[in-house]
């Protein structure tokens, strides 16, 4: 999963003038081009679930960090017993132990991608007009290659950090539920290998307006919690020449258009206000700060939502837990009164709301005992992450060193990321990211694409964050 359709970051008007994305200093030509080497190789190996193998990506990583100069105690390849091609990779740069280690978090696996349905070949790497295109390009091995790449100069450099600086390769984020999810068996079976005081995970990230210049970066703290429920009708059936009344497709569908009009309530938290109160300062359109403040001065005014809501979905998204019909599976013959219907609602939850709560709300907005409402998936809880200075202050200040005059906004992820198995461990995680513009991204659809010159400068400001927060 990346940040660049569900952030709130997408939904800001603000423009700032003179801000370019420089870098103080370019990456040595040389690293660059080993930097694509690594990203061509990523994308060019196929991870999905389907037909791929992260144990292949993880090996081939592991090859070039031994190459480096990384001893075989430094790193574990880790592949769960019944799952040979759900390796992980963990890599640690030793330091001096005066602080507590921080975590590189980044996943090998990608969503499915069919070559008769994409323009060009998901699976190799290919670059038009200073876009990159392929499946992972931006959901995550822009990320994985990145932390390799720059692992890789922390030992050529020599660097000695005031933390151990660990970095993670995982499979399995983009399936929930998974046996195999990387960080979560990690976790709990190797959970010394990865312990750490905190952790820079995908999730953030800047927005460009269209005509390239960059707008805000998203430094992601939080995430809703992801859980799905069947909503299922049964009935005897019989001929549908002599139809009833009692239907149990009707039935089901006078429920979810129940569903369409609920809301639930309005809720902050202390992401989401420092949100909420940083963009109604900076945003050039008028009529949305003046909503946005007037939404933080009184929760409860939902008029002022529905006219944020109607500017981007986004704002509704991250200040109410959210339910939405996805999936609807119906009838056994064309000819015969439905036995069963069922339909699938995906619900984000806000971080410190019970998925129980959840179920017994949709049960009420149902209104109808014969529909049946159960949970899909366990809910994974993730807490909120605090608002932490040194973070915040080490993003600060790294941004400002390529993108002048930029804002670093905190934002809450209202989609899910493997970061929530790290945050219930007590492992602080905050999101990341590369710069994308206006267009869709591509991610978990058509066409995945990355601008060069995004993925260039995400690649130095990593280089650099890591270092500032390691030392």
């Amino acid at each position: 999963m990346t940040r660049t359709w569900s952030t709130l970051a997408v939904a800001l008007t603000i423009l700032i003038p003179n801000a370019a994305a420089l870098a103080a200093d370019a990456t040595p030509p040389r690293e660059l081009r080993r930097f694509h080497e690594i990203f061509k190789e990523l994308v060019e190996t196929n991870t999905t679930n389907s037909s791929g193998s992260c144990t292949v990506a993880a090996e081939a990583m592991a090859k070039r960090l031994k190459q480096a100069g990384y001893a075989d105690g430094d790193m574990q390849v880790i592949v769960p017993p019944d799952a040979p091609t759900k390796g992980n990779l963990v890599l640690r740069l030793k330091g001096s132990g005066e602080k507590r280690p921080l975590l590189l978090v980044a996943h090998l696996d990608v969503v499915e991608a069919k070559r008769e349905d994409w323009t060009r070949d998901p699976f190799k790497l290919i670059e038009e007009n200073g876009v990159y295109y392929g499946r992972g390009t931006s959901d995550d091995k822009s990320q994985v290659a990145t932390h390799v790449s720059n692992m890789l100069r922390y030992k050529e450099e020599k660097l000695v950090p005031k933390r151990d600086i660990i970095m993670a390769l995982t499979c399995d984020e983009e399936i929930i539920p998974s046996t195999w999810d990387g960080l979560d068996y990690l976790l709990k079976h190797h959970r010394a290998l990865i312990d750490a005081e905190l952790a820079l995970n995908e999730g953030g990230g800047g927005t460009l307006d269209k005509d390239e210049r960059p707008v805000s970066y998203s430094l992601q703290i939080g995430e809703k919690v992801y859980v799905g429920y069947e909503l299922e009708v049964t009935h005897p059936g019989g001929h549908s020449a002599v139809p009833v009344r009692d239907n149990a497709i009707y039935r089901l569908a006078e429920g979810l258009a129940r569903l369409s009009n609920f809301d639930f309530p309005i809720q902050f938290n202390d992401t989401t206000r420092a949100y909420f109160e940083r963009v109604a300062k900076l945003d050039a359109n008028k009529d949305i700060a003046a909503d946005l403040r007037g939404l933080l001065a009184k929760p409860t005014d939902t008029a002022a939502l529905e006219r944020l809501w109607a500017k981007s979905p986004v704002y509704n998204s991250s200040v109410r837990t959210t339910c939405v019909a996805t999936m609807v599976d119906a009838g056994h013959a064309t000819n015969a009164l439905p036995q069963r219907a069922r339909a699938t609602v995906n619900c984000r939850i806000l971080p410190g709301q019970s998925a129980d709560d959840v179920r017994k709300t949709l049960v009420k907005v149902m209104a109808d005992e014969r529909i049946s409402v159960r949970a899909i998936n366990e809910a994974l809880a993730s807490p909120q992450p605090p608002m932490s200075p040194l973070v915040i202050q080490a993003v600060e200040s790294t941004a400002a060193e390529f993108w002048p005059g930029v804002p670093v906004i905190p934002t809450m992820l209202v989609a899910t990321t493997d970061g929530r198995f790290l945050n219930n461990a007590g492992i602080w995680t905050y999101g990341v990211g590369t710069f994308s513009g206006v267009e869709p991204s591509g991610v978990h659809g058509l066409n995945e694409h990355i601008r060069v010159k995004s993925l260039n400068d995400f690649h130095e400001f990593m280089y650099r964050l890591a270092k500032r927060l390691a030392s």
